[in-house]
């Protein structure tokens, strides 16, 4: 039997993976239909549709014409495209279970901001991710829907306050992560709860053999158009847990905001080429602007503030102490690992702890037992080998120490 570390890493891979290329799929689906709608034709003879495009791919050709309500009678076969949203956020929201709920201790409260328990944390993090979607579909719904414009600054204004509210409670990675399941619970409820029951509506009023009503298809449009700006900022947010300087800093809420603005100063370029209106180059400069904004906002703060008192060892970092082996697993870590993973890292070109993880003291080592186990122990994947050099009966060292206090052993017994 494999032990339930290794399980459960790989089991997080997993679902990471199936994250990824769900996310994929939604978001090229996406990003095509947003582009085919800009693109096309709409002179000649269209017979009763709003418009066409020949596209070439793959060696073959493609003659694709869209209706602007629906075509007059239902063709036999009509692809909907839906479970790559539905898709996305599921295995995004079991991931987020797996990394912030289970490994909530390490990863989704900062108690120096709020004395919390771990069940409030999680029950904060999942109730939370309902209220954008109620504040926003309620604007949608108000005579805010024919002002886009006013809609979308009051979504960024909505977005912006989030990120300072999870940034009072979260760590800053889970703050960056929650913003970002924030904004995808948006995008896929609009796909849920708006546009595929209005195209249901148009299906069966085809199939009834009445006219549909061209609102649905409007109603639908604006949706599909906010989450078409929403997405680059998602993927943003989705990465940021990889790289300290975005999320382990004072401004990390205001780094997520100026990456919205971001979002839409890309996609306004691509959506006017796209729509054949020309290139706005001015989108490239308030973009690097915007970007330069966050990398000046990432370099304040850093490692000046005095080191609180550490709170009190949990029950599972206890057993991790009194382990056998712990005195000179302490002792590689200070040798091998704290000239970076601290809070003012000492190895060039490091400015930040990588990952936000801080290895100063026994408790913080106790309390990342198990990435130092995965990481150190059982592979080589740290320390790097040009930055410092641990030997096999070190790494062996390593294991025994967190098997001692788990418990755990492998099928070989070793």
């Amino acid at each position: 039997m494999f032990e339930a570390a290794i399980l459960w890493d790989w089991a997080s891979f997993a679902i990471r993976w199936l994250h990824v290329i769900t996310a994929i799929a939604w978001i090229g689906s996406s990003f095509y239909f947003i582009a085919l709608d800009l693109g096309l034709r709409r002179d000649g003879d269209l017979g009763g549709a709003d418009g066409e495009e020949w596209q070439v791919h793959g060696g073959g050709f493609y003659h694709i014409r869209k209706y602007l309500v629906a075509p007059e009678a239902m063709p036999e076969h009509l692809t909907w495209f839906k479970w790559e949203s539905y898709s996305t956020w599921l295995s995004g929201a079991a991931l987020l279970a797996v990394v912030y709920w289970v490994g909530g201790e390490l990863y989704l409260l900062d108690q120096q901001k709020a004395d919390l328990a771990l069940w409030q944390g999680i029950l904060i993090s999942a109730a939370s991710l309902t209220i954008g979607w109620l504040v926003y579909d309620v604007l949608c719904k108000s005579g805010l829907g024919e002002k886009p414009t006013t809609l979308m600054l009051l979504l960024f204004v909505l977005l912006v306050a989030m990120g300072w509210g999870y940034n009072q409670i979260f760590t800053g990675r889970a703050m960056m992560l929650h913003l970002g399941a924030f904004t995808a619970t948006i995008m896929t409820a609009n796909v849920f709860f708006i546009i595929m029951p209005n195209q249901r509506v148009v299906v069966a009023d085809l199939k009834a053999g009445r006219k549909p009503d061209p609102k649905y298809g409007k109603i639908a449009k604006l949706r599909s158009t906010h989450n078409n700006y929403l997405t680059l900022p998602v993927v943003f947010l989705m990465l940021s847990n990889h790289y300290p300087l975005a999320f382990a800093t004072e401004w990390n809420w205001v780094i997520a905001a100026l990456v919205f603005l971001m979002g839409v100063t890309i996609r306004h370029f691509f959506n006017s080429m796209h729509a054949r209106q020309g290139m706005p180059w001015w989108t490239w400069g308030a973009t690097a602007a915007l970007f330069l904004a966050i990398v000046w906002l990432s370099s304040l703060g850093g490692g000046t503030s005095e080191p609180e008192e550490e709170a009190a060892l949990s029950p599972a970092q206890v057993r991790f102490v009194e382990a056998e082996g712990f005195e000179d697993v302490v002792d590689l870590v200070m040798g091998n690992c704290a000239m970076c993973h601290t809070a003012e890292p000492a190895y060039d070109g490091i400015h930040h702890a990588p990952k936000g993880v801080l290895l100063e003291t026994e408790a913080q080592v106790a309390a990342y037992a198990h990435e130092i186990y995965l990481q150190a122990g059982l592979s080589r994947a740290m320390p790097p080998p040009n930055a410092s050099w641990m030997e096999p009966e070190d790494r062996r060292v390593i294991v025994r120490w967190y098997r001692a206090a788990t418990g755990a052993k492998l099928a070989s017994g070793s």
